[in-house]
């Protein structure tokens, strides 16, 4: 293994600055952000405005969804396969030491990662595109995890989380790579509102919303760096054939080098500028070993099995079923019971009811909303004599 230092130039410069008090002047300021309703949840010496952010996403009742909701191996029963809930930690942690390094907004960046993928649907990005065509077919709309993020914190749950935050968490998109991060202010709420529309409208448009804060920036990267490696220990401990292995870089082909020789990288390339990069070499590292995980893992037939032809039709079956109950007003279905209902319990502020929200755009709601279990067991309890079932990898059907 090979782990990569800070050169003595960036490293003495950090600890000068520190010792001299130097703030960074491209950090954001929590003094500088602003909600929907400025005139609620003012920040105080005690919780800054980020912290306020942070502390309604952890407490948002869907964040306990994410600890039964696929990264990317579906159907195991094994606590060592990382489960969404672990990977916005993971995000969370690469970006704060990042961060710190380059002495930004922290409760910024842990925000924005603890905030990214509240919104994804069960079954990882295989959930998402079967979820999207469903959407489209049905109202002409499009569904995106990091858009329906935002949905879930600022509409479904309207939190009125500071429009820094809510702009990260929508400019997230962990699928791509670029050579360098420059943000891109926001002026207004009506700017980004206007965003966030046309990415329903096209859902490309949902790769090219930018960073508004060098601190989205940084979670954006951190985002890559921590599935990168994490995937392949996954792949390895899911028992998946990889073949000859990975091809060795600068960045190492390991979850622990890769994780520090990008953070070194970032932050030797990045330190007191006002965009976050990386030389050529490590750039071209990340997207050689991002290839191969699509290559060996993503796209390996182990890991999408039942994908295709039980997880679609099943969606497909809920999709359709919870559509007709609502259209039908059925108030003993589930979508009733365990979704309507619980959004528009008191305790939740909005300025009208849940229940007027569009029909397709409800179900989508509910969906998206789920685990890969609850979906599952719905799906059992909607249509008990279907045929498609799903068989878990347990934990004695080969020793682990």
């Amino acid at each position: 293994m090979s782990y990569e230092k800070l050169s003595s130039t960036v490293e003495n410069q950090i600890i000068a600055d520190r010792e001299s008090g130097k703030a960074s002047p491209y950090a954001f300021s929590a003094e500088n952000a602003f909600r929907r309703d400025n005139g609620h949840d003012a920040q105080s010496v005690l919780r800054s405005a980020f912290i306020r952010d942070t502390e309604k996403i952890l407490h948002c009742p869907y964040y306990n969804r994410y600890a039964d909701k696929t990264q990317v191996f579906s159907f195991y029963k094994n606590d060592d396969i990382t489960r969404r809930a672990l990977h916005v930690q993971l995000v969370s942690r690469v970006a704060r030491t990042i961060g710190r390094a380059l002495d930004l907004e922290l409760d910024l960046i842990e925000a924005i990662s603890l905030g990214h993928d509240i919104g994804h649907t069960p079954f990882g990005h295989a959930g998402e595109t079967y979820l999207d065509e469903l959407f489209s077919e049905h109202a002409g709309r499009r569904f995106s995890h990091n858009i329906h993020s935002v949905r879930v914190l600022d509409e479904i749950f309207p939190l009125n989380l500071t429009l820094q935050t809510l702009n990260g968490i929508a400019a997230h998109n962990g699928e791509e790579e670029l050579t360098k991060y420059i943000p891109q202010p926001i002026k207004s709420f009506d700017e980004f509102d206007s965003q966030i529309e046309k990415c329903y409208i096209d859902r490309s448009n949902a790769r090219h919303i930018q960073p508004d804060t060098l601190e989205a920036c940084v979670m954006r990267i951190s985002d890559i760096i921590a599935y990168l490696g994490k995937d392949r220990q996954d792949a390895e401990r899911a028992d998946i054939e990889l073949a000859d292995g990975f091809e060795e870089s600068v960045i190492g082909t390991k979850n622990a080098e890769m994780i520090n020789n990008l953070t070194v990288n970032i932050v030797e390339h990045s330190y007191g500028k006002p965009f976050i990069e990386m030389d050529e070499a490590h750039f071209n590292a990340l997207k050689q070993a991002k290839d191969a995980n699509y290559a060996r893992i993503y796209k390996n037939d182990l890991v999408r099995a039942f994908f295709d032809d039980t997880v679609k039709p099943m969606m497909g079956d809920i999709y359709e079923k919870m559509l007709s109950d609502l259209i039908n007003n059925k108030t003993d279905s589930p979508i009733f019971r365990h979704h309507i209902d619980f959004l528009e319990k008191p305790y939740f502020r909005r300025a009208t009811p849940y229940s007027e929200t569009e029909p397709n755009q409800v179900v989508v709601d509910y969906i998206a909303s789920m685990t890969d279990d609850y979906l599952i067991d719905l799906h059992a309890y909607l249509f008990p004599d279907s045929k498609l079932k799903i068989e878990y990898k347990g934990y004695f059907n080969k020793e682990f």
